[in-house]
């Protein structure tokens, strides 16, 4: 069986949520109050190709990857309940990777994704419904379509479904191994005419380099429907928005991961308080500089009853961006819904990024993210 959407709704392709907050839809900030309904209304879904998606999707990075995220298999319980309250209140995209997972559990985040979609118990509807967006890595012995073909075959194995609902380019190797890409170029070709992938995207391609895929893939027939970008309040330098102005005038749907700038936006870390792991490194260089950021996103979330997460959040869907925060808990889920059902202001919004401009250092772009 094929999971992706069937949903019918407008043809345009940026149709944006436009909740106000007096709408009375907003979701609590708090985990303890139980989840108002809807968040958004069926028509307020977001055009990715021939695809109708949720405003937000969840990113699931975070499971089975050990080394940052400190996973364990016995937090899977907890995860199928924090997927199962992500359908139950819309969320219908969920993005992964075939590269998510340290060592033995690689594949691990689309394992889980294919277990948490057939056991799901809340109604086949919504489970038909349910977009899986994954990610094919540029592994060094990965040097011919065919491979690549082979990788989404992979995929379909681990998730346990007849076709993946976008499948996407984990990174460009233009950067050092130019032969390398025209044969991803031409596998996604192949994975899109097999009937594999109903839609693909790209991930952490610049703007020159995702012009050149763009061309090549509609001389191929073939439509680019998505380009994955790091995007927040912390990453938006010259190349994101240029990223950001070549999709809205191609038709191509941006989808910001990190949107919480692995968590530097949610308010819980200070210099004195950093995560454990890998990423105290960053937080480190990054946290002492953004107090003006932090105090305005803390002023807004008080006077709109909200959430820091929340709100930062929110600033990626007013810019037009499917924001896909992780999720490893059913407490971040629900937070992370809160982010629905309301919009920021144009003054806000602009708050937050003169605030955001404040801060001396932002967030390292992701090694791989061609010019």
């Amino acid at each position: 069986m094929a999971f992706f959407s069937s949903s019918t709704t407008p043809t345009t392709p940026y149709f944006i949520n436009s909740f106000t907050p007096s709408s009375g839809l907003s979701l609590p900030s708090s985990s303890s109050n139980p989840l108002k309904l809807p968040l958004f209304w069926p028509w307020q879904k977001v055009k990715v190709g021939p695809l109708s998606v949720s405003p937000m999707g969840f990113g699931t990075w975070a499971w089975g990857n050990q080394l940052l995220w400190g996973y364990q298999e016995a937090m899977d319980d907890e995860l199928q309940r924090t997927f199962n309250l992500a359908v139950d209140n819309g969320i219908n995209l969920f993005d992964t990777a075939d590269s998510y997972g340290t060592g033995r559990l690689n594949g691990q985040s689309e394992k889980l994704l294919g277990k948490f979609i057939r056991e799901f118990q809340g109604g086949k509807g919504l489970q038909d419904d349910i977009v899986i967006a994954t990610k094919f890595a540029a592994y060094p012995w990965r040097l011919t379509p065919g491979q690549f073909v082979n990788a989404c075959r992979g995929s379909l194995e681990r998730i346990q479904v007849e076709q993946i609902g976008i499948g996407q380019l984990h990174w460009s190797t233009a950067n050092y191994a130019p032969l390398q890409e025209m044969a991803l170029w031409d596998g996604l070709v192949a994975m899109y005419e097999k009937g594999l992938v109903r839609a693909v995207g790209v991930s952490n391609y610049g703007p020159k380099q995702l012009l050149k895929i763009y061309d090549y893939l509609k001389a191929r027939g073939v439509p680019l429907v998505s380009a994955q970008v790091q995007f927040s309040l912390l990453s938006m330098g010259e190349d994101q928005l240029e990223i950001k102005n070549i999709c809205d005038s191609l038709g191509i749907r941006v989808i910001a991961y990190s949107p919480l700038g692995l968590g530097m936006l949610t308010g819980k870390y200070t210099p004195d308080k950093l995560p454990q792991g890998p990423r105290s490194f960053l937080f480190r260089q990054i946290l002492p500089g953004l107090e003006p950021l932090l105090s305005t996103l803390n002023e807004i979330a008080r006077k709109r009853r909200k959430t820091v997460p929340q709100v930062a959040i929110n600033w990626c869907i007013c810019k037009g961006t499917i924001p896909i925060p992780g999720v490893k808990s059913v407490k971040q889920a629900e937070e992370n819904l809160g982010a629905l059902g309301w919009r920021l202001s144009s003054e806000e919004v602009l708050k937050l990024e003169y605030a955001a401009s404040e801060a001396p250092k932002k967030m390292v772009q992701n090694v791989f993210q061609t010019r």
